[in-house]
């Protein structure tokens, strides 16, 4: 398996990141990625689910390969865009986690389905878009595997009610051109101190709801399938899965996707509790995301500007995290903390950086930034580099935005 080629002038095999690469770049760590992606699909694999990690994370075709060679059922996806371009890198399940709505999205996947390989199936909520998608799809003689998406009161998208779970199986059993082949839903947006309760009691009635619905034959799988998970609560939606003999009935299916490369923020946190949680796990996941900038200016003592800003590194989930300082085209290449400096704020192409006491900086030195929610990191790039331990470059990838 090999990343996928850049453009000409991008990081190539063999570029040292301190001597070679044009800078700002968006780095992945070799060990830490190949770590994630076997740690995750081992748990999952253990708790007697399937993984479908959720591929807009990274939208890097190559990543997904990787995920699918090591065990992956399916990658997850949110549009129809997305779900063309993974396509058109060979991808050939897909779960998309959100609702097919407007007929040129609809389209798009019509044009797929022509394939009979390709497994696809998205979700709905509403009797009006089961009645648009099935209008739709009979136009274009296709039918289409749509699951019930269950949510919660001031959450996301979903039915509201299991009431209205029940009445929308039936709206879908009217239309010809549709099939139920599961039930969906997505913990992330409970919140609060009693998180943890409110995530186990809405894992038991999706499991609930889709026992009520296999006794009454809505669906059209004779295992249908029942997903939830996002990447930081995914062991206790397993465990909910477990507890409740999903695997003798129904595919379970968990679908976090930040862990490919984990962060230094959000994630991490979550992590820490997974740990907790769960003492059998004596490790986690690894960062393996970073992004590297050079200190462009020195104006005042005691602060420095680096060439890096909010067209480069995610800032919605807090600051960059200044990790290793190296100096520009000295190798071997070796790094310095520097983690007691402190990004304070982010312009579009700049961030302001406090210098911690001791630490001695240079204009043109280099520094790793470690960050908080890759989603938001990944999609202001086009191009990125796999690193070896020796900081040297590996392979190239394209992004897919």
């Amino acid at each position: 398996m090999t990343f996928a080629a850049v453009e000409k002038g991008a990081a190539n095999p063999g570029d040292s990141l301190v001597r070679d690469v044009s800078l700002p770049a968006l780095v992945i760590h070799q060990q830490a990625l190949e770590h994630n992606i076997r740690w995750m699909q081992t748990f999952v694999s253990n708790s007697g689910a399937e993984l479908a990690p959720h591929g807009k994370t990274s939208m890097v075709p190559a990543l997904f390969q990787r995920q699918l060679e090591q065990g992956a059922w399916a990658i997850t996806l949110a549009t129809a865009v997305q779900t063309r371009a993974a396509y058109a890198h060979g991808v050939r399940r897909v779960l998309m986690a959100n609702q097919l709505v407007g007929t040129p999205n609809m389209a798009l996947i019509a044009d797929l389905l022509q394939d009979t390989m390709f497994d696809f199936h998205c979700m709905v909520d509403h009797p009006d878009n089961v009645a648009a998608l099935g209008e739709y799809f009979a136009s274009r003689g296709l039918r289409l595997n749509v699951m019930i998406e269950y949510g919660v009161p001031g959450g996301r998208c979903g039915c509201r009610t299991e009431q209205e779970v029940l009445a929308l199986a039936d709206a879908i059993a009217a239309q010809p051109a549709l099939a139920l082949t599961g039930i969906e839903g997505y913990e992330g947006v409970i919140h609060g101190d009693q998180a943890v309760a409110g995530i186990k009691a809405f894992a038991a009635s999706l499991v609930r709801l889709a026992v009520e619905l296999q006794d009454k034959g809505a669906f059209a799988l004779d295992r249908p399938i029942v997903t939830a998970s996002g990447s930081a609560w995914y062991d206790l939606i397993a465990e909910a899965f477990d507890a409740q003999a999903v695997r003798e009935r129904f595919l379970s299916v968990l679908r976090p996707g930040s862990y490919v490369v984990h962060d230094h923020g959000i994630y991490k946190d979550a992590q820490c509790c997974v740990l907790d949680r769960r003492a059998e796990l004596t490790e986690g996941l690894r960062p393996a995301l970073e992004v590297w900038a050079h200190v462009q200016s020195m104006p005042e003592p005691g602060f420095a500007v680096i060439a890096l800003g909010k067209r480069d590194v995610a800032f919605d989930a807090g600051m960059p995290n200044p990790l290793l300082r190296f100096r520009a085209g000295v190798l071997p290449a070796k790094g310095e903390d520097v983690s007691a400096c402190k990004v304070t704020a982010v312009m579009d192409q700049h961030a302001f950086m406090t210098i911690a006491p001791g630490c001695e900086l240079k204009v043109g030195d280099i520094i790793s930034f470690g960050t908080s929610h890759p989603c938001l990191t990944f999609d202001k790039w086009r191009e990125g580099c796999l690193v070896d331990d020796n900081l040297q470059v590996i392979e190239s990838f394209d992004t897919c935005f």
